[in-house]
């Protein structure tokens, strides 16, 4: 029996990395959070006109945070809907996108921002830049598929302090932000990547506007604000 259970052990010792190895990056998962913001999503499609919709994690969720209401409200005359969910990863939004949360918006939003991928790296040591971009690249596609009348800023990746999900999950941002890039067409696709403004004059994180060395404050912000307001403006106007 103790042959037996070596054996076994042995067996799943070796299945990890291989189940690992063959990892779909690009393949929609169940939210972890449950259905609550789901739900909530879908209520507020019913509710009305959507002019601008955001979709990411918890660094989009806090821009509706009191602390961060004054910018925030710079949108409300383009009727925003914010579909940020704290902790999300690339798996979470494909399958938030697939499940209904683009359906039934007519019209189009205008311009729909995405900003996605950071905890895929936080959170999941093995994560390669690849993978994450993979997700990304295919969320864009559905997106797209869904909401043809909309254009798309894409937000490169916000860098993140070294501490905040470890040295090597900082060092892939750039490595991911590379190759996203490549999906900007100027048309309908517009990349814009505004990571150096949260940055110190040393390259540091400047932690005046990514208070924890990840999430934006109040100025944080209002710095985003101010760098994507000239490509959401001819959007929306």
């Amino acid at each position: 029996m103790k042959i037996l259970a070596l054996l076994a052990l042995l067996f799943l010792l070796l299945l990890v990395p291989l189940a690992r190895a063959q990892r779909t990056p690009d393949t929609a998962v169940t939210p972890t959070q449950g259905s609550a913001p789901h739900d909530k999503f879908l209520a507020r499609i019913k509710q009305g006109p959507i002019g601008i919709l955001f979709i990411g994690d918890s660094i989009t969720q806090f821009w509706q945070n009191d602390s961060n209401k004054d910018t925030w409200d710079k949108f409300q005359p383009y009727h925003p809907a914010n579909f940020g969910v704290s902790g999300e990863h690339t798996e979470h939004i494909l399958w938030q996108i697939t499940n209904g949360e683009l359906d039934g918006i007519n019209p189009n939003p205008k311009a729909v921002v995405l900003l996605i991928g950071t905890n895929n790296l936080g959170h999941c040591p093995d994560e390669k830049p690849e993978w994450t971009a993979a997700g990304i690249t295919k969320i864009v596609g559905i997106i797209r598929q869904k909401l043809p009348d909309s254009k798309i800023v894409l937000m490169a990746i916000f860098p993140r302090a070294p501490y905040s999900g470890g040295q090597t999950a900082a060092a892939k941002v750039p490595q991911v932000n590379a190759i996203i890039k490549n999906l900007g067409d100027g048309q309908n696709i517009f990349y814009l990547d505004i990571g150096d403004k949260f940055l110190d004059p040393q390259g540091n994180v400047n932690y005046q506007l990514l208070g924890d060395g990840l999430h934006p404050t109040a100025k944080g912000y209002a710095v985003w604000y101010d760098a994507m307001w000239p490509i959401l403006q001819p959007m929306l106007n």
